[in-house]
């Protein structure tokens, strides 16, 4: 293949991603006549249409989709092995991505990483609060972080937190005035505070288990938010039962303002796990992340 075809097919994919000639032809330090230009040029040549092209919108044809999925992951991986070797022998630069929960961003990868950005402030780190249970790849992300049960086959997994338990707390003024569930069927009979995450297409289910025997609870309540932390406030509130991390109850626990119930029902599970995909090389900004997060016992 020409060289052209190659600068050509990096402008394609360039047009892709950002959805737009103005934007891709300021990366690129063309203008966007020229960049259109050398599109076409390839649509010429393969003998084919790549994009289809309206005053509202830019969209890839069956064809151009199908070099798309097939040609920019390789082009990204030589990109990869040529940070790589750019970066053995200097400091760590460029950016690290991370798609991840809001409990993990909060738990793990502040209290981790943030040591670390103050070593190496060349490097940078994007976090991204996420509940989709993203494609990393597809999305360009360098990692994502899941509870170890939700790692995907195919991906590297590190563990970077420890095993996980959930509780159910609510204030003394809220029990004052009603009686402690004893079995996980009583939180019918009371006011719970819920979370809605898009991968479940609906209101998390509460899930507990004992002596092999699981249960899952749909509970109703006041409040539905999409994360953890109005969820503990509004708990403090008084406005009902919380199912959160056990480690954002505790401290509340401990001083008074919140009651546990249901202990014996709240089993470990699996802690945060880093993931990425198998590459012969990663960044050594990436290498730096991953040390920093992995968890020692």
């Amino acid at each position: 293949m020409p060289k052209d075809d190659f600068n050509d097919i990096l402008a394609f994919i360039s047009v892709v991603r950002e959805g737009s000639f103005t934007r891709a032809a300021a990366k690129f330090g063309i203008s966007p006549s020229a960049l259109s230009h050398a599109i076409s040029g390839l649509e010429k040549r393969l003998r084919t249409p790549l994009l289809v092209r309206t005053t509202r919108k830019l969209s890839m044809t069956e064809v151009g989709e199908k070099l798309y999925l097939n040609v920019a992951p390789r082009f990204e991986e030589i990109d990869a092995e040529l940070r790589v070797i750019g970066e053995m022998h200097d400091r760590p630069v460029g950016t690290v991505r991370i798609s991840t929960a809001e409990h993990a961003a909060n738990s793990v990868l502040w209290p981790k990483l943030a040591p670390v950005m103050h070593e190496w402030p060349e490097m940078t780190v994007e976090i991204t609060v996420d509940y989709t249970l993203s494609d990393i790849v597809s999305q360009r992300y360098d990692a994502g972080v899941r509870v170890g049960n939700q790692v995907a086959k195919d991906m590297i997994a590190v563990r970077i937190g420890p095993d996980m338990r959930v509780a159910v707390v609510g204030t003394p003024e809220y029990f004052a005035k009603r009686k402690k569930p004893q079995t996980p069927q009583d939180l019918t009979f009371h006011q719970c505070l819920n979370l809605r995450l898009p991968t479940h297409g609906g209101l998390l289910p509460w899930d507990f288990e004992k002596n092999g025997h699981e249960i899952k609870v749909q509970v109703k309540g006041p409040w539905i938010f999409n994360s953890s932390v109005p969820i503990l406030r509004a708990a403090l509130a008084g406005y009902g039962l919380a199912f959160i991390p056990e480690d954002m109850a505790l401290e509340h626990i401990k001083a008074g303002r919140l009651i546990r119930v249901l202990n014996d029902w709240c089993q470990p599970y699996p802690g945060y796990h880093l993931y990425y995909p198998n590459r012969r090389q990663n960044s050594r900004a990436l290498e730096i992340v991953i040390e920093a997060l992995r968890y020692r016992a």
